[in-house]
């Protein structure tokens, strides 16, 4: 009964659509109608500027936190990680915004930090090094994905290695065409960091 208390609501807090409720209220924009239509942070800041993605960044980041975080609210014997993966799942497919949301990385990332804080914090520094190189930002992500996947291996330890595995399937899927338009040399290029 706990442990479905638990999805449900790690589902409905992935399913906060942050990018929606910052574009609709502060600047009366729905970001689904620009951009790449998605509602994910990178999306924001291509479409309502840094201040923006910012913000709808970190809730998503935070979304992630406080469903991993859950079964610690609850005295509940499951794994933090399976909380997370479900808000991620509801940050991808969310209920609140016709299932329609984003890549999955900052949420994803939110799940790390509850779990992992340490990781979290490298695999911010993977990506952040990514990004100021190539200037991709669904090629850092990717990159963060698998610098996730390669710190589990170290660390040895197989739920995390079991999640990061899924996680990171989600986010390459998920920027499956970024891919295609990084390799076609058509992918957008951030302008607001080096």
């Amino acid at each position: 009964m706990i442990y479905g208390i638990i999805i449900i609501l790690a589902y409905l807090l992935g399913s906060i659509p942050s990018g929606l409720i910052v574009g609709k209220l502060f600047y009366g924009v729905d970001i689904r109608e620009h951009g790449s239509g998605n509602l994910g942070g990178t999306n924001t800041f291509r479409t309502l500027g840094v201040k923006a993605g910012m913000i709808v960044t970190v809730a998503d980041i935070l979304k992630g936190t406080l469903a991993a975080s859950l079964p610690f609210f609850f005295g509940s014997d499951m794994h933090h990680l399976a909380a997370g993966v479900f808000a991620v799942i509801g940050h991808m497919y969310p209920l609140f915004a016709g299932f329609r949301g984003g890549k999955a990385v900052a949420t994803s990332g939110g799940v790390l930090l509850a779990y992992v804080p340490l990781m979290f914090l490298i695999i911010l520094g993977v990506f952040f090094l990514s990004l100021y190189i190539t200037k991709y930002v669904s090629l850092s992500s990717i990159l963060a994905a698998l610098a996730s996947i390669i710190y589990a291996l170290i660390i040895w330890d197989i739920p995390l290695i079991i999640v990061v595995s899924i996680l990171g399937i989600f986010v390459i899927y998920r920027h499956r065409e970024n891919i295609k338009r990084i390799r076609d040399k058509t992918e957008p290029k951030i302008k607001w960091l080096g």
